[in-house]
């Protein structure tokens, strides 16, 4: 990554409420055209390190956003990175052309004709009240006003938290077509992780307050395989020692680490995890040792 430009440095991020650690000895580095995931539990210390990210919580240890410190410089962040969180607020008297005209006299990176072009493809019409849209509408309106904006750092927490299933679809969609262009950069925090491992180019996993994995996904796809054995090879799967077994469909599924693909091919159906599922398993491999030290 030393060609590309940084975009976030973390440093040894500290944070506690009450007392309670919600970030202890948080590293991380993203850099220019990554799409990375915050992948954790509850309670990990995702949306504190997003909220921290955009100068919404101070925090100890050293911290960089696009070469600026979100805590003295935020006026100049917020005109070069954008947020969707899971509440988005807007003034429920306004109609939809009024905020259009609102975030173009205060944005100097908004685009109308791109923003009207976005809400053209959906249902949403400009003389209509915001109280009048539903959930699923007021995220799409909130991601066409994110999308016009000539971001260079998009950082999404739990975006499409409590949308159907066609509007996460359609949200991650237009999030690919119409914004991410290979040099803006985005970082996710989600719980449906299952509908944005597509999307990514990276993740993290997160527990307690601190990273416990972080790699690209092509790289996770190379050192990690899971196995379907046949029902007469599972003895032999298992002298291979797996790091991890769950069953599926009363059958046992094996992970693998850093073993050869035609090792396991010989014993049944072989393919990368799910990054759902890889997760549970370092969180597993994670809390074995925290147990055993």
């Amino acid at each position: 990554m030393s060609n590309r430009k940084q975009v976030i440095r973390a440093r040894n991020i500290q944070k506690k409420y009450s007392g309670q650690s919600a970030l202890s000895g948080f590293d991380l580095e993203v850099y220019q055209g990554q799409i990375m995931g915050l992948i954790g539990p509850n309670g990990a210390g995702k949306s504190t390190f997003l909220q921290a990210v955009l100068g919404l919580v101070e925090t100890t240890g050293e911290l960089e956003v696009l070469g600026l410190s979100p805590k003295r410089d935020r006026h100049e962040l917020l005109k070069r990175a954008s947020s969707i969180t899971d509440v988005a607020v807007m003034p429920r008297w306004m109609t939809v052309g009024q905020v259009l005209k609102y975030v173009e006299g205060v944005h100097p990176r908004f685009d109308m004709n791109k923003a009207r072009k976005i809400l053209s493809n959906t249902n949403i019409q400009k003389d209509s009240r915001v109280r009048t849209l539903s959930r699923g509408m007021v995220v799409q309106l909130h991601l066409s006003l994110v999308m016009a904006i000539d971001a260079e750092l998009l950082v999404l927490d739990e975006p499409t938290l409590g949308l159907d299933l066609a509007y996460r679809k359609e949200f991650y969609s237009q999030l690919i077509e119409d914004y991410f262009d290979g040099n803006k950069t985005i970082i996710i925090s989600t719980h449906q992780v299952e509908e944005i491992e597509g999307v990514l180019s990276d993740v993290v996993f997160l527990n307690k307050g601190k990273a416990i994995m972080k790699e690209s996904i092509d790289s996770l796809n190379t050192r990690y395989l899971e196995l379907r054995p046949k029902a007469e090879f599972l003895e032999k799967a298992k002298s291979l020692k797996p790091i991890y077994t769950r069953t599926e469909l009363s059958r046992p599924v094996y992970l693998y680490e850093d073993t050869e693909i035609q090792k396991l091919e010989t014993f049944g159906e072989v393919h990368p995890p799910a990054i759902a599922d890889l997760f549970l398993a370092i969180m597993n491999k994670t809390n074995q040792s925290e147990e055993g030290s």
